[in-house]
């Protein structure tokens, strides 16, 4: 049969995202270009997933190294990276093994499957229920969006997966809910960033840690967004002073490249056997020289600290625009993960933002979300600061 090569009126891709009119084709560390060669500033960072900025010098390199050897083999064999990165995870985080995956997503999925087979096949009692909060986000298969406490983000998905429930974020009542439902496990956000940047209360996130430890409840942190040292720590959980059983990570796993991991308790790792689990694509030698090479940048210099000191600043310049904008209300975050809460529409600041050329993004409604990449310096958020001040200027100027 002949090839077709007439153009069709509309998209061969399917309109699942409500996306902005330019086209992206090149980036390099805070900043990206379009095909028009514009340059922008780019507060967006893939969201939350480019943490080294765009393609970084040192992740570059390892994947180039891996393309000229091996790009895929299954997980019927052993690979290197794959190991040696599951091994930098565990010496770094209270868990002991690693499962890898493709996404942020495939991990809670995984979380969720462990914790309902842990239940059943290690524990052999009790409940196999999953209890998240209201506004929570965790994903976008029909496990995860159940898991999800936003309604918007069910609609149309009916029948939703039984075995969930939700409980009301930051909230002293739904502690005392959580010991009469007795669920297998807790699937939590430490900041929900979908939601509307809004961090967990320290206090109620140790009472419920603690709630989970003495009635054998599973405590799963979803670092999906916060992990790999966005806030300023490799984990979030580390600022809280709590240790989870299982945590799911990806986004800034592989700087962009599709990686996505559940960090588990030797214990709760027990749920899992061969056969019980597993992906073709996880893990693989190309995602896992990435993560690997990532981590390592991480790790070994000294950006944790830089994100720490950066913040500092981070958060003076967005002070200063909250002292002379009055419709700003609150700024809410934890490192380089941020939320401004406005009296205004954020998606017009978002587009008015493009027009100078920065790239922010919304967490609901009324929330700006800022998320740099973990290199950004004072000079870029100087220019960020000028550059969403314009758009301030321009939205009370048509109001």
């Amino acid at each position: 049969m002949a090839a077709n090569t007439s153009v069709s009126q509309i998209s061969p891709v399917m309109p699942t995202y409500g996306r902005f009119p330019i086209t992206l084709v090149k980036g390099k560390g805070s900043y990206v270009w379009d095909n028009q060669e514009e340059k922008y500033l780019d507060f967006t960072s893939g969201i939350a997933t480019c943490n080294l900025g765009h393609v970084p010098d040192v992740v570059k390199e390892k994947l180039e190294e891996q393309l000229q050897n091996l790009w895929h083999c299954s997980n019927l064999y052993n690979i290197p990276n794959q190991e040696q990165l599951a091994a930098l995870l565990t010496v770094n985080s209270c868990g002991d093994q690693v499962f890898f995956c493709n996404s942020g997503a495939e991990a809670n999925e995984a979380a969720i499957k462990l914790a309902r087979r842990y239940a059943n096949k290690v524990k052999g009692s009790g409940s196999s229920e999953v209890v998240t909060f209201e506004q929570s986000f965790h994903g976008r298969t029909l496990a995860t969006l159940t898991a999800t406490g936003q309604e918007k983000i069910q609609q149309g998905f009916s029948p939703l997966m039984p075995g969930f429930s939700y409980l009301p974020f930051n909230d002293s009542e739904a502690l005392e809910k959580l010991q009469a439902i007795k669920p297998a496990a807790v699937l939590l956000e430490l900041v929900q960033g979908e939601g509307g940047v809004i961090p967990a209360n320290p206090d109620w996130v140790k009472k419920l840690a603690q709630i989970c430890k003495d009635n054998g409840i599973l405590l799963m942190v979803d670092e999906i967004q916060t992990g790999i040292g966005r806030t300023g720590t490799l984990f979030a959980y580390e600022q809280y002073g709590i240790e989870p059983d299982v945590i799911s990570i990806a986004k800034g796993l592989g700087s962009g490249f599709p990686i996505g991991a559940i960090i588990a308790k030797e214990e709760v790792a027990k749920g899992f056997e061969p056969g019980s689990h597993g992906s073709t694509f996880g893990g693989n030698p190309l995602a896992t020289a990435a993560g690997l090479a990532t981590v390592t940048h991480i790790l070994e210099s000294n950006l944790l600290k830089h994100v720490t000191e950066i913040t500092a600043y981070f958060d003076q310049q967005l002070q200063d625009l909250k002292e002379k904008y009055l419709f700003i209300k609150e700024i809410r975050g934890i490192g380089l993960l941020k939320g401004l809460v406005i009296e205004t529409n954020a998606l017009e600041i978002v587009q008015k933002a493009i027009t100078n050329k920065l790239l922010i993004l919304t967490a609901g409604t009324n929330v700006i979300r800022i998320l740099p990449p973990l290199t950004v310096t004072k000079e870029e958020i100087n220019e960020f600061a000028n550059k969403l001040e314009s758009a301030f200027q321009s939205i009370e100027k048509g109001a």
